[in-house]
C-alpha cells in the first residue's frame, strides 16, 4: 500500500514490500528525508537474508515474496519517505515501491 503513515513516538513500525523477480534478487530498503536523496538504510542478498541497521530490519521471504521493513519503537527522527528496491542479477531489471512515514 502506497501512502503516508503516521505513527505515535514508541509505536511499532511495519512498511510492506512484495516483489516478483526470477532468480536471487538483491533487496534494499532506501531512506529519504526531507530535502535529501535516498540513502540506503539496509539490504538483502542470496547468501544473507536478513539486513539490519538502526533500529529497522528486514528480511527477504522467497516463498512470500516479501520484504517488509520493520522498526521496534520509531521516533520522530524516522519520519522520511521510505523505499524498497530490488536488483536482479539474472535479468538486469529494477523495481520499487515507495511509503511515506
Amino acid at each position: 500500500m502506497d501512502g503516508q503513515v503516521t505513527l505515535l513516538e514508541g509505536a511499532t513500525l511495519t512498511v510492506n514490500c512484495t516483489y516478483s523477480a526470477i532468480g536471487y534478487p538483491t533487496l534494499f530498503w532506501y531512506v529519504q528525508y526531507a530535502g535529501e536523496g535516498p540513502q540506503l538504510l539496509l539490504k538483502a542478498t542470496k547468501a544473507d537474508n536478513k539486513g539490519t541497521n538502526e533500529g529497522f530490519e528486514a528480511t527477504k521471504d522467497a516463498k512470500t515474496t516479501s520484504f517488509h521493513l520493520q522498526k521496534a519503537s520509531v521516533q520522530e527522527s524516522d519520519s522520511a519517505v521510505y523505499h524498497c528496491a530490488l536488483s536482479d542479477t539474472a535479468t538486469e531489471t529494477a523495481g520499487r515501491a515507495e511509503h511515506k512515514l
